[in-house]
């Protein structure tokens, strides 16, 4: 039984100022992520506020906001068998000092802030990311 799921993937300021935009796409196609769609963009604060709007009641709430707003960002559907968990799973943990080695967070991330990457964590937070960038 296939279970075929997309996921949003966002490449963040961080990576994208760094020129890690193709590393970091080839890292989900070498782990059989097919990019269905995929735009570079650049978001306003209050857009990122309401992105982020479940992180809202956290300490790091406003600085997330700043910081997804700072610069041009990749976000991207990505598509596979089990895409969020394998995504998630690719990512590794927020903080790169704790990810395992092989993850992207790991490879090319830089703090807990900029951490490279975002992806969404369920199939419901997913639908609500996609729409989010790419309700045409």
């Amino acid at each position: 039984m296939s279970n075929l799921e997309q996921t949003l993937s966002i490449i963040k300021p961080d990576a994208v100022e760094r020129n890690l935009i193709e590393e970091i796409k080839n890292e989900f196609k070498k782990n059989n992520f097919v990019i269905l769609k995929e735009k570079k963009i650049k978001i306003e604060k209050h857009e990122a506020e309401k992105f982020y709007q479940v992180h809202q009641s956290k300490p790091f709430y406003n600085d997330l906001c700043s910081y997804l707003s700072s610069g041009p960002i990749v976000v991207m559907i990505l598509e596979r068998e089990n895409a969020i968990s394998e995504n998630r799973k690719l990512m590794g943990a927020t903080d790169p000092s704790k990810a395992e080695e092989g993850t992207i967070r790991k490879k090319y991330g830089v703090s807990i802030d900029k951490n490279s990457v975002h992806g969404s964590d369920s199939q419901e937070n997913a639908k609500i990311e996609i729409d989010f960038f790419f309700k045409d």
